[in-house]
């Protein structure tokens, strides 16, 4: 189900986290990537049942996959979403990657603009690394967060993204990450926002996605809806061992009203990253189902 409230975050202790970054300035990348497929996925695999069962029914009720097929995608997608972990601590021990980019001239516009403009992402590709690629030198970059993650994760997020004026916003239980939400696009700078996640909130627009209906979160678009700030999309996906592929999206999102801007908005969302899903199945990571 959409609406699931998401507890993710990167597993592993302080002290596994702080190792690995160690250990990936003398390892390969692709040795560690060897080590993770054959040695971990298949136990992941097979103990943790609710993640393995939402991604066979992803490929054989989405994708059309056989049931050895589908299996197969499973794992390929574990794999992946094991890559972009250690990719990103590939990052914090200094490593270095290569960035394709469609359609820069379109951030770069807003980025240089006096007006404020709102970024929706999604939990596909590796998102994190636009704030070690996309730099904010006219203009701070808001990233709302999860806050349940690591010290050694946050800490690492902080040094790298503080050199490209990206700051963090932190999602808090008490909601005071609104306010900081609301103040960055007041002082006219950017806010990037997922829209595949519901976080708890019973507001939502319904909408076709990868042949069948799919609740999304209609809060995210209304922030954009309501100002009528300018909107894009930006889903960064993996191509090779080193090298990324960067998506930028004018989202429209037309209408009278703050609701029906808000529903255009989502649904021009959906379509651009359903077509980012299908190119990139291998690398769809809500973990639930989804479509329930």
């Amino acid at each position: 189900m959409a609406d699931k409230v998401w507890k993710g975050n990167t597993g592993g202790t302080t002290w596994m986290q702080r190792s690995l970054i160690t250990m990936m300035e003398f390892i390969p990348l692709r040795i560690m990537y060897v080590v993770i497929d054959i040695f971990v996925i298949p136990f992941y695999m097979l103990f943790v049942h609710q993640a393995y069962l939402a991604m066979y029914h992803f490929y054989r009720l989405r994708r059309g996959c056989s049931m050895l097929g589908a299996f197969m995608n499973v794992y390929r997608n574990e794999c992946k979403f094991a890559q972009i972990i250690l990719d990103r601590f590939y990052i914090y021990s200094g490593g270095k990657m290569e960035f394709e980019i469609d359609n820069f001239e379109l951030y770069e516009q807003l980025a240089k603009s006096d007006e404020a403009f709102v970024i929706y992402s999604a939990h596909i590709g590796n998102y994190e690394a636009a704030g070690y690629k996309l730099k904010a030198n006219n203009k701070r970059y808001n990233a709302l967060v999860y806050g349940g993650e690591s010290e050694t994760v946050m800490e690492n997020r902080r040094r790298l993204m503080a050199e490209n004026n990206i700051n963090m916003i932190v999602t808090k239980d008490d909601l005071s990450h609104l306010f900081e939400m609301n103040n960055a696009l007041s002082n006219g700078e950017s806010l990037s926002i997922p829209g595949d996640r519901m976080f708890g909130s019973q507001r939502h627009i319904t909408c076709s996605f990868m042949g069948a209906k799919a609740k999304f979160p209609l809060g995210p678009f209304a922030i954009a809806a309501q100002r009528e700030t300018p909107a894009i999309a930006i889903h960064v996906m993996k191509e090779k061992t080193h090298l990324y592929h960067i998506y930028i999206q004018k989202i429209h999102g037309e209408g009278k009203n703050i609701k029906e801007r808000a529903e255009n908005l989502a649904r021009d969302y959906v379509a651009g990253l359903e077509k980012v899903v299908n190119a990139y199945p291998t690398q769809w990571f809500n973990y639930y189902e989804f479509w329930a």
